[in-house]
């Protein structure tokens, strides 16, 4: 036995040799640029703690911040055909949904969650944008429909939280179908007099800002996310003007009235349990009671009742005045002058 080569050679390369370090370590800021520590970024939500840049999150790790103590149950998507015109690239469709489905282990881009948030029930469907971009396809429509049904069917709030580039261009004019029938979605939601909040994230463009996601109650925002239709560079194109600074941005539609509230991923959670606390509580004291499974009675003061509006207000008046996280707009409404009567 030779004590030089079995012991001593090894722990002198031991020393020597240099161990490999993991790559996903750390990360780079997109914004400062500054470097994040993996355990550091993950523990701030992965907001980076330099400038305050919102990073991308994983679906399940969204739906496990807004829940409480993390836990829900996770609702399955209705089947759909997959390839049904059968579309092809440089690659089958057959073959992208293939490829996306064994990356993300899910079906589709589109994750319906049943739970509770402040003890009150509520359906979230959550976007993947890992899935093809979360773009809209026949199978994240009918999802839609799917957790808008199970809302109602649970008096529950309806809560969506978009990250989609838009239609599914793989699926031609059925992807556009999914328009209108997720506004009706939408609508059912509403005539059921329940809160339907969307949570606009970075980024929410094309078919999907076109339809359900910009006809929420409420429309809250994560700071900094792109929101638009068509891209920023498209549009100049167009109209050959320059677009002003922040545009498309959720700060510069808070400022110009189609966004209610920018709020930071870590106070998301506590607004949304003060609103839904608001709507739920007070206005089912004030104007409608529940039966003894839980759903919301009809009553005089909600949606179609006789003190009424047409939006369901009633149930959204109850904010006003209320102290929530976040900048407001400020309320620019000026009185119109009256017409006079002399031409």
């Amino acid at each position: 036995m030779n004590w030089l080569t079995n012991f001593i050679r090894p722990k002198i390369r031991s020393i020597v040799e240099q161990k490999d370090v993991p790559d996903n370590l750390w990360q780079k800021c997109p914004s400062c640029e500054g470097m994040l520590f993996h355990r550091d970024l993950s523990e701030n939500m992965n907001v980076c703690y330099h400038c305050g840049h919102h990073m991308p999150v994983a679906v399940m790790q969204r739906l496990a911040m807004l829940f409480d103590d993390g836990k829900f149950r996770d609702i399955p998507l209705p089947k759909v055909p997959h390839d049904p015109l059968k579309f092809k690239d440089r690659k089958k469709y057959g073959d992208r949904l293939k490829e996306s489905r064994h990356k993300t282990r899910r079906e589709d881009a589109l994750v319906i969650a049943e739970g509770a948030i402040g003890g009150l029930p509520a359906i979230i469907a959550a976007f993947d944008f890992s899935f093809m971009g979360g773009s809209m396809g026949a199978a994240m429509g009918e999802g839609i429909v799917a957790a808008a049904e199970l809302a109602v069917s649970r008096s529950a709030a309806f809560i969506v939280i978009p990250s989609s580039g838009g239609a599914r261009m793989q699926e031609g004019m059925i992807s556009l179908m999914q328009m209108p029938r997720t506004i009706i979605a939408a609508e059912m939601v509403k005539d059921a007099r329940l809160p339907y909040i969307v949570i606009l994230t970075d980024p929410t463009t094309g078919g999907v800002s076109a339809s359900f996601a910009m006809i929420g109650d409420i429309h809250m925002a994560e700071p900094g996310c792109t929101i638009g239709f068509a891209g920023k560079r498209v549009i100049q194109e167009t109209i050959r003007e320059e677009l002003p600074p922040g545009f498309q941005t959720a700060e510069y539609l808070l400022d110009h009235g189609m966004v209610d509230m920018v709020i930071p991923r870590r106070d998301m959670r506590e607004t949304l349990i003060r609103i839904l606390d608001l709507i739920f509580n007070k206005h089912m004291k004030n104007h409608g009671s529940r039966d003894k499974n839980g759903r919301a009675a009809t009553g005089s003061g909600g949606r179609n009742g006789k003190n009424g509006n047409k939006k369901g207000g009633g149930a959204l008046a109850s904010l006003k005045g209320k102290a929530l996280p976040g900048k407001l707009p400020a309320n620019t409404n000026k009185p119109r002058a009256k017409k006079s009567a002399k031409r």
